[in-house]
This record gives C-alpha cells, structure tokens and sequence, in this order.
C-alpha cells in the first residue's frame, strides 16, 4: 500500500523545516481523514521530540488535538492543546494557534466562557487571517453564552476576511466553518431561511475542497432546519442519510440527535424526541461533550413534561441547570428554571411564593429576545396561578403585560393601580406582536373574565381557538396537529369552563366541538349544515353522548332527536380508578390467569355502569349509542359494560366527524402527499401459540359450518396469494342465522354478492384506482362489497379466522399479509380484514403497528394514503387504543385509519386470545354479511360470544351497502334479540393459548 504524503515526507525528512511542514501537513489532514492524521501526528511527534524541535512538536500536538476532536475524545483534544501550549522551545504564533483551536474545545466542554479569555490571550500572537479564523471560534463560544448578536458579527468579520484569504484548503475549512457556524446561530434565533442558505453554502464549498467530513458535519444539521421549516418527512429522511455519514463518529452523531430531538420536541412530537436524546445522552456523556450534554438534558427534562413525568422532570431539570450554572451560562438558566417551576405546579398546590417565583422567571426569560414567547406563556400561568389563590390584583397585574396596548387606559380592580415594573421595552413588547398570539387572546378572555363581561370572553376564546385552527390546517401528521393543538388545550379549557359554569348544554356541545374540530382532519369537519339541529336529525332513533371535562370533574352532554341535556358525572378519578380494574380483569381474563374469572370483569364494568351511565339512564333508555369519549375513556372497551350488552355502539372522535362520515356514502377520500417518515420499526414482544393449539385444528363454531371438514390453510410463501377455497358443490356461504321461527329475508343487499377485503390488523392503502379491483374479484354488481383478509404470522387460529371471514362474504378473497398486498387492498377494497399480533406504543402511538410477514405495518405508514377501505377489521390487542394529546385527535393506529378517509373501523381493546378472537370475528361477519351495520353486528357478536374486546369507532351505525326500502334487511333499533337464540358460541373448554398482541 502506497504511504500518505504525510509519512512521505517524514521518510524524506532530515531538518527541522521538513518536520514542521509534516506536521501542517498533517493538520490539514485532521478535517479529511482524522484517523490517519492522528497516526501521523504521533510520528512527526516523536521524530520532533528527538530532534528537539519545539515548533514541530506543538504543531504536530495541535494536528493529533484536533483529529481527536473530530473522533469525538474532546478530553484527548483538550490535554494535548495544553501540551503544544505548554511546548518548550514553540513560537508565541504557534502557541497562539493551538489556543485558537482550544477555544472550540473548551467550549464544547462546558466552559464558553473561559474560551472566550483564551481567545483574548491568542489575539495579539496572530496573523489577521488567523485572527479570522479564530473569530468563527469566538462565535461558537458566543452563541452558546446567549450573545448571538455579538456571534453574528464575529462571523461577519471573519467571513469577509477568509473571502480575500489565498484559498489554501484551510482558507477554505475556516470560510465553510464560519458559514456553518454563521448558519447555527441563525437558527437558534429563529431565522431558519438565513439559517439555511449559510449552511448551504458550507455544504457547496465543502464540495468544492472535498472537505468530505466538514460537508457530513454541515449536512447533520439539515434534519433541524427542516423540522424548523415544517417538513418533517424531509427531516427523517435527512436524518437517516446523517446517521450514516456520521457512523464512527459517536460525539457528532449523538449532537446531531440532541439537535434534531429538539427540533421534534418544538414541532410538538415529544415522543420521537425521547427516542433521540435516549441515544444521544449516553453518547455525550462518554464523549465529555459537556456544553451539549447539558443542552440534551434540558430538552429531556421538556420532554418529561410535556408527556406528563413532573416528577422526573424536575430532576433532569435540576441537574441541567447545575452543569448549565457550572458553565457560566446564564442565558440559558431560566429556561431550565421555567421546567422545574412548571413541574412544582404541578406536584404542589400553588402558593403566594411559587406565583412570584413563576412572574420572576419570566421577567428573566423576557431578557433575552429569543424567549419572549416562552416567558409571555409563563406569564400566562403566572396569571392563571394568581387567579387560583384568589389575588385578583396579582393577577390582572401579570395579564396587562400581555395585553397592554400604548394610549390605552386598562382596567383594574379596586386597590390593584400599580407602579410600572417592566421596562418600556418590555411593557410595550405586546404592542410589538412578541406576544404569541394564543396567549395574548387567553389573556384577554381571563381580564374579560374579571370584569365579569362573559360574552367578550366567549369571543377572546373563539378568536384564539380560530386563529390556531388556521395554523395547524396546513399539518397534514395527526400526531403533529394534536400536539400543536396542545398550545390551546388551556385556552379552549377556559372556554369550556365558562360554558359549563352558565349550565347551558348547548354551549357546552357548541364550545366542545369548536375544541375538537381544531385537531380534525379536513374531511371530518362537515363544516356545512353541521350544527345541534343537523346532528340531532341524524341521530334517528339513537344517542350521543360527549363526554367532557372541566378540572377533575366530568360531565355529559346527552344529544337526541326530542331533547338535550348536561348532565353531572361527578370526579374524574373514580371513573379513572375503575377503568383501570376493568381493564385489568380484562387482561387477566384474556391471559386465563388462574385467579380470574367472569366476576371481576362484571364488576368492574357495574362500577364504570353507575359512574358513566346509569346518571343517563332516562336520556338513553333502549336506544343505540354514538358515544364521544374524552381523555382516559379513549381506552374504555364499551361492550363490557353489561348495561350494552346487545346494544349498538359506535365510537367518534366528535360529533361532527361521526356526522361528516354519515354524510358521505362514497366515503372515498383525497389525501395529500405523504406524511414523515419514521426512523425505526419497533415490534413489541411476539405473541406464541402453545404446541398443543398449533397441533390441534380448532373446531367449528356452534352454528356455524365447520370450515375444519378441510385442513387449514397453510401459510403462504412469500409474495403468493393463496385462492379462497370455494364452497362445495350445493352449498352457499354462512350468513347470520334468523331469529327463532324465521327465515332469512330475500335480496338482503351484500348477502349474495361480497367482493372486498378484511384485514385483523392495520393496513396502508395505495393510490391505485378503484378499477384496478378488476382481474382481483369476481363480478361486482351495484351495491356489493369488495373484501380481503390476511392472516398475520405466528398465531395457530389466524388463517382459519382469515377463511371463516372469506366464506361469509361471496367473491371476496385471502391475501398475502405482506405489506404491498395489504396496501393494494387498501387502495381498491371496501372491507379489510387482518387477525395479527398488534402493538400500541402509548408514547409514540404512531409507531403503533400490525405485525406482517415482512415487518410491521405502522400508524405512520398510512399518512400518505389516497383512499382507504370503508370498513377495516383489526383483529389484533390493543390495535383500538389511543393517546389523546388534546380531545378530537386520538392517536394510535385506529385513529390514523379514521384521519385518512375511513369510514369505519373495528379494533381491539384489550389483549385478546386467539380462539376468542377467532369466535368473535367469524359471528361479525356473518352478520356483517346479512346486512347489518357494523357497531350492530358487533354488538350482537359481542353478546353471542361473551368477547367484549373489541369496539366500533367512526360511522359504525350506518350501512356498508345503502338499504333499499323494501329490502327487508335487519335495523338497528337498539338492544334488539340476538340474531341467533342458545348456548354461547365459545369453543367449549377449549382453553386459548395465548391473547392476540
């Protein structure tokens, strides 16, 4: 193998002048290759020591000092600059120089401050080109103490001199860095266009020099900016091209992580931020990169707030704040000091001394131009903190610095006149538009509120609430629309209170879905004709109840055709206490624990019964349901209340979403282009079968045809579809079976003709057309269906639940559970079907997923759809659960089917068994398949199989196929008979091996 240049000339060298050229040398190799300019440092080093040359020595201990710095060993760096300062017999400009390159690393080791006295100590030792060169280091230091101001024109001066500098290649290293540099303090200004075109021209220059690992350094900023300008699927994808760049280069990659992870953390997407700084703080530490270290701590603590760990925020808040204090930062102290107060508040019960403390951090945060926003919004709760002790002068004190206008004269109660505490600039800073606007218009509704003017109030909050809803039209990520609503969650609380305080049902329904319309896609806001009167006339026979909150309290708002009422439910906390005991006498009855049983769950559910609806009994009487849960009820499985037994039940994000979905029998949706991409593929644990399930075929269903008189199917091989058994010669498909002494009506629509697809589990429609379904189905005559299923992997009862599911509908067919299968479905079917194992990610519930044969198909998957299925069946665990950031944006993988178009989904609640699973899913679609309604269908399933895990979201009370007048088919007109009268359809004794999920 050929020698470097480098080690070239210390063969050849025989003098001093030759040993200090190598050495340059090998500085210039530092940005280039760092792992061979470290190798060749260490032999000019010793060829140096020997021949007692100082100047060489320093050199060549500057060139290993940075070469260690880009491997990411900044206490290496830091101890061999000191040693080639310290060098007997170095010049003053070389130690000068290697000062120059310590002031970068000091600071990257916490300590800007003291970078900034070392680069005063360097500045009279060097050229002024050097002095160029060390001014985009003095920058870094800078922008990091707060003083972007001063960093920005530290870069304008060096940039105009490394411009007119020869353009040797560190000419150029030093004019890339400062743009670099230039572009960072930019964006933590906030200025992310200027930001973006400094970065850009490093990425260009680099180029140019083949400064290679320069253009990977300015490249890893990319994913910031672009989350900083709204495009998170470009971020993800910059983000995956960075982690590569960046491999072996652990300080690096972990920065870039923390850096994008707040990003994430300010485009309201906390829960892929933790993922980031869980990989970057480690990484940080055991570099010693301490200046951000004590950054990525701070978002971590931001993070724990927001996703509700106060606790544990505090504690990574007081940490960050020590080593900040330790690393004279100042500026950035009371942002760690807003996290630790806002966690108190919400541990501790607010007091005269917190309140001031909370008003004193936000004058600190106001002293620093690029926290005006985060200290109006402190301020706010500064306000909010006064009203709760009843200081009404503290109060109104805090609220007219945000809303203070020049020339205006405000209202004070009596006694609260006051000498001015800000400064001119701070007391006119509303004027200057520095307030955001949420918080200027949740401050004018709380001073409206003291002046006891109710209707400017309701005005201040319809303004706020109008204003946000404009802003967050443009996100098309469910999970970023409902955590940028989260900024107006208290703003639309207080509207909220104020309706509930007037006792007035209407204004509580009109004020709640005003709320949740903010967070809803486009298509589910039926913003025509979609008022009280329009809902009430779609309703028919049924009910709707909203649930909403007011603090701890609960109440309902109950919508049907003759009457409206609000009805008290009474604390928050006992409805939550038993939905958890419900929940887990569920989980326990799923898993066959030894000491469950029936009981607990029929207890559990009485309790919730009496909490939730049993104040609504006159209200709802036998009718159906459309229930529009709130927070914690997200998670409630309906159908164990045994008051619903038998009883129709449909869940909605709002009632105008429920009522856009009956309004649209098409329900064919156009979406935009693709949402962000995700990083990883998390699975949780895989779900087994005992030997003895996997061996022994299960029995068919009481009632239903046996489909064991065939052996189950096998497994499809990778990328084949497996044709749908056909019926046997005189026989016709299973349909739900008529009452006693009945026979079945004749043109039943959908029961002679099914050509659609059904999926237990999550699935990802592609923008294919509706004809292509041609040459996949039979014949579809007008009116029919087109239904799949796909049977998931590593489950002994799922292609059987795939074939009984097939036979009840005529013309539909198995697919593949491959993702481009399941996807194709999507896009052309009506009906979707997948029984596989289902994972929730409650953190990150867009990363909630169905697992396929080739991987799992998650939430995230499914934003870029342009049509989804009518109807999509999971028959997984937990595949219907959701986080609700704010209400009317459930997230998880139901909610993302319903925020792309579909009309109807049905889900898992709790972890379910196979065999139950099996049972419960093949009942459904007979009945499915006779013409009823999917929350019907459900309901009576749910009720012959005693399995009340799954639950009905969307439009699940309106028709798949439209019901012609005469067409005889059944209705759903409320708790109705059981389709089908005697034993349960359980499989006897047959004990289920293990839940699905």
């Amino acid at each position: 193998m050929a020698k470097p240049e480098i080690i070239r000339t210390l063969d050849r060298s025989s003098g001093g002048g030759l040993l200090v050229r190598a050495a340059e040398m090998a500085v210039l190799r530092s940005v280039i290759d760092p792992g061979q300019a470290l190798r060749a440092g260490h032999k000019v080093l010793e060829a140096a020591e020997k021949a007692g040359d100082g100047e060489a020595a320093s050199v060549a201990l500057r060139a290993m000092a940075l070469a260690s710095r880009e491997l990411g060993d900044l206490q290496a760096a830091e101890q061999r600059l000191r040693q080639a300062v310290q060098t007997r017999g170095a010049p003053a400009e070389r130690m000068a120089q290697a000062r120059l390159s310590l002031v970068t690393v000091r600071t990257e080791r916490g300590h800007p401050l003291q970078a900034l006295r070392l680069a005063a100590l360097a500045w009279a030792y060097l050229s002024p080109l050097d002095r160029a060169k060390l001014d985009t280091q003095r920058a870094v230091a800078l922008a990091h103490l707060g003083r972007y101001q001063e960093a920005i024109a530290s870069c304008d001066r060096a940039l105009r001199a490394l411009v007119a500098a020869p353009g040797t290649i560190d000419d150029r290293r030093f004019l890339a860095g400062g743009l670099l540099n230039r572009g960072l303090v930019h964006a933590y200004r906030g200025d992310w266009d200027q930001a973006m075109r400094d970065i850009s021209a490093c990425l260009q220059i680099a180029g140019h020099a083949r400064l290679s690992h320069l253009a990977r350094l300015a490249a890893a900023n990319l994913p910031f900016l672009a989350v900083r300008r709204g495009d998170i699927g470009g971020a993800f994808t910059h983000y995956r091209e960075a982690e590569d760049t960046l491999f072996g280069y652990p300080e690096r990659l972990a920065t870039m992580r923390a850096d994008f992870a707040g990003a994430l953390l300010a485009a309201h997407l906390p829960g892929e931020a933790r993922a980031l700084l869980s990989l970057a703080v480690p990484d940080l530490e055991e570099s010693g990169a301490q200046v951000a270290l004590a950054e990525a701590r701070l978002k971590l603590a931001q993070v724990e707030l927001l996703t509700g760990d106060a606790r544990e925020a505090m504690t990574v808040a007081e940490r960050a704040m020590r080593e900040l204090s330790e690393q004279d930062r100042q500026a950035w102290l009371p942002l760690a000091r807003e996290v630790v107060l806002r966690s108190r508040l919400v541990l501790e019960p607010p007091t005269p001394g917190l309140m001031a403390e909370l008003a004193g951090c936000a004058d600190d945060l106001e002293r620093d131009a690029a926290h005006l926003a985060e200290g109006a919004s402190l301020r706010l709760t500064a306000a909010e903190t006064a009203l709760a002790l009843g200081d009404r002068a503290a109060a109104s004190a805090q609220l007219s610095r945000l809303t203070e206008q020049p020339g205006r004269e405000r209202w004070l109660p009596p006694g609260g006149r006051r000498t001015p505490l800000a400064s001119p600039a701070q007391a006119g800073y509303a004027a200057a538009g520095q307030v955001p606007p949420l918080v200027r218009q949740h401050a004018l509704a709380l001073e409206a509120a003291l002046r006891e003017d109710v209707p400017a109030a309701f005005r201040a909050v319809e303004d706020g609430l109008a204003g946000m809803g404009g802003q967050i039209d443009s996100l098309d990520d469910p999970s970023l629309r409902a955590h940028a609503a989260r900024a107006g969650g208290r703003l639309a609380a207080f509207g909220l209170r104020l309706a509930v305080r007037d006792g007035c049902a209407e204004e509580v329904f009109e004020w709640a879905e005003r709320w949740r319309a903010v967070t809803a896609p486009a298509h589910a806001r039926s913003p025509h004709g979609a008022g009280l009167p329009e809902v009430r006339a779609a309703l028919g026979r049924a009910a709707l109840v909203e649930y909403v909150t007011d603090d701890s309290s609960l109440f309902a708002v109950v919508v049907t055709g003759q009457r409206l009422a609000l009805r008290p439910l009474g604390a928050l906390r006992p409805v939550k206490e038993a939905l958890i005991r419900l929940r887990y006498s569920l989980r326990r009855s799923a898993l066959h624990d030894g000491a469950a049983g029936a009981e607990p769950v029929a207890a559990a559910g009485s309790e919730l019964e009496l909490l939730l609806l049993a104040p609504l009994a006159a209200e709802l009487g036998e009718r159906p349901l459309v229930v529009v849960p709130t927070g914690i009820l997200h998670t409630l499985p309906w159908a164990a209340l045994p008051c619903l037994r038998e009883c129709p039940v449909t869940v909605a994000a709002s009632a105008r979403s429920w009522l856009a979905a009956t309004r649209d029998p098409a329900l064919v949706r156009t979406r935009r282009p693709p949402g962000p991409l995700v990083m990883t593929r998390p699975t949780g644990p895989p779900r087994t079968t005992s030997p003895e399930a996997a061996a022994t075929p299960p029995a068919g269903l009481a009632g239903t045809p046996a489909l064991g008189t065939t052996p189950p199917t096998a497994p499809p091989e990778a990328g084949i579809t497996p044709p749908a058994a056909p019926p046997e010669a005189g026989t016709t498909p299973p349909t739900a079976l008529p009452e006693a002494g009945t026979t079945p009506p004749a043109g039943i629509p959908g029961a002679g003709h099914s050509d659609g697809v059904v999926l237990s589990g999550a699935a990802h429609p592609v923008g294919s057309s509706v004809d292509s379904w041609a040459g996949l189905s039979g014949d579809s005559g007008p009116g029919s269906l087109k239904v799949v299923a796909a049977a998931g992997p590593g489950l002994a009862h799922a292609y059987e639940e795939r074939d009984r599911v097939v036979a009840c509908h005529p013309g539909a067919r198995p697919v593949a559970a491959r993702r481009d299968a399941v996807l194709a479905a999507l896009a052309t079917c009506d009906v979707v079907h997948l029984a596989a194992h289902g994972v929730f990610h409650a953190r990150s519930p867009l990363l909630s997923s169905i697992t396929l044969e080739d991987g799992p198909l998650m939430a995230y998957d499914l934003l870029g759809s342009s049509r989804t299925a009518r109807l999509v069946v999971l028959s997984a665990c937990d595949s219907g659960m959701a986080r609700t950031p704010t209400d009317g944006a459930p997230l998880g993988l139901a909610g993302a089917f319903l925020a792309q178009g579909t009309a109807c989904v049905v889900a898992g609640m709790v972890p379910v068994c196979d065999e139950d699973a099996l049972a419960v899913m093949s009942r459904f679609h007979e009945l499915l398949a006779a013409g009823h309604t999917p929350a019907s269908a459900l309901a009576y399933a749910s009720a012959r199989t005693g399995i009340t895990a799954f639950t009905c979201f969307g439009a699940g009370d309106q028709p798949l196929v439209p019901r012609e007048p005469d067409a005889g088919c059944p209705v759903d007109i409320g708790r109705a008979p059981l389709p089908v009268h005697g034993e349960e359809d359980r499989e006897g004794d047959r004990r289920p091996v293990v839940p699905t999920g």
